[in-house]
């Protein structure tokens, strides 16, 4: 039985000490489910209920930690991630929240374990209190970072069991202002074919890296450059060829070269119409795309409902209630395309995550604990 926080700085110093970088960015295996059975210990024993819901086929998992349910009252759902990207190259020890002229220290501090133990300190100490008014829940979802399959799990298989459903508060950095709209992303992978054969006779052999240097060029001369819309909330689309590789040894003519590609939405955009644009830049030349995924784009309206809901909670605090948009992709996104009201809302700013000294402010710790906990007290209707 691991030891029981006194305060949510001594829970989000126990949360950073769990390595959970995604394993596509090196982590280790398991350590998302590492992190999801400390914290779903500590719920037990604070006298919450918790539930582990499978993602996937490798025994990776959602965990939803709530309080005591009581029937047909509303549900109001938080949602955070589990994973960090890699701590290579960081300045300050990863895995040991550390503090420095009142900031907190540590991969993760900011994006998003933050936000994560806000929640569940603001959660554990409500449930305890009589008089509730509504049922509440935390998700801690498993790879936000790399491909949202913890989202579009919970989205697709969980998210029908809570209702009513006041609605989703997904927690990332954004100095708790509310991001009620956000850009989507499309992320796929081209690939060209050639024929492998030694380098002292190239002539035999056909470059899959010659190839590809055309769909590059043909790319950024005819799909790029149409990248260009805005909405008044996220700002500009954006689209971007972000790695390459290719080839095996250097006496060898290469016979595949990938490239891995980028495209920003904004609200508004489908899919359909930017795998359009792919297909006409890309017209007559020999390539493959696969390993696809979106994260749709967040239009304003999801989020309009809960919005208004939570501005009195925000008041209330002093903080800035004014609505306000992003140019990045979070998983609240599937949460708005399965029909939930959405507010993404968190502590940090994304300046600070990722980085190689990420930081926190603690008071921004601090005030994301009363915020979370003054929705948690608002009237049900």
């Amino acid at each position: 039985m691991p030891t029981l926080p006194q305060t949510g700085e001594q829970l989000l110093a126990q949360m950073v000490a769990i390595d959970s970088v995604n394993p596509r960015y090196g982590g280790p295996v398991g350590g998302e489910a590492d992190l999801a059975a400390h914290l779903e210990t500590l719920a037990q024993a604070w006298g919450l209920r918790t539930r582990r819901c499978p993602v996937g086929t490798d025994g990776s998992f959602n965990l939803i930690v709530a309080a005591p349910e009581m029937a047909g009252a509303e549900w109001l759902i938080f949602e955070s991630h589990l994973d960090t990207v890699s701590y290579a190259g960081m300045v300050v020890p990863p895995l040991t929240l550390t503090e420095t002229d009142g900031r907190l220290f540590g991969r993760g501090a900011c994006d998003t374990k933050a936000s994560g133990a806000a929640m569940l300190w603001a959660l554990q100490a409500w449930a305890a209190t009589p008089g509730r008014c509504r049922n509440a829940a935390i998700a801690f979802v498993v790879d936000e970072e790399a491909g949202m399959t913890g989202a579009q799990a919970f989205a697709r298989d969980d998210l029908a069991r809570y209702a009513p459903l006041r609605g989703v508060i997904v927690g990332e950095p954004t100095r708790l202002r509310p991001v009620v709209s956000h850009n989507g992303a499309f992320r796929w992978r081209s690939v060209t074919r050639g024929v492998a054969a030694h380098s002292a006779d190239p002539t035999k052999g056909r470059s899959a890296i010659r190839a590809m240097m055309a769909v590059v060029a043909a790319l950024e001369e005819r799909m790029i450059p149409l990248a260009n819309r805005e909405s008044p909330f996220t700002g500009r689309a954006a689209a971007s060829i972000n790695v390459i590789r290719g080839g095996s040894a250097q006496n060898i003519i290469p016979d595949r070269c990938e490239i891995l590609c980028d495209r920003r939405l904004v609200p508004g955009e489908t899919l359909e119409q930017v795998i359009t644009e792919r297909e006409r830049a890309l017209e007559g030349l020999d390539v493959e795309h696969d390993d696809e995924y979106l994260a749709p784009p967040l239009p304003p309206e999801n989020s309009a409902a809960l919005h208004r809901w939570m501005t009195s909670a925000l008041t209330g605090q002093g903080l800035d209630a004014t609505a306000v948009g992003a140019p990045y992709a979070t998983d609240a996104s599937h949460y708005a395309a399965a029909g939930a009201q959405v507010v993404v809302i968190g502590p940090g700013d994304l300046a600070q995550a990722h980085c190689k000294d990420e930081w926190l402010e603690r008071d921004q710790f601090v005030r994301a604990i009363a915020l979370y906990r003054a929705m948690l007290d608002l009237p049900a209707s």
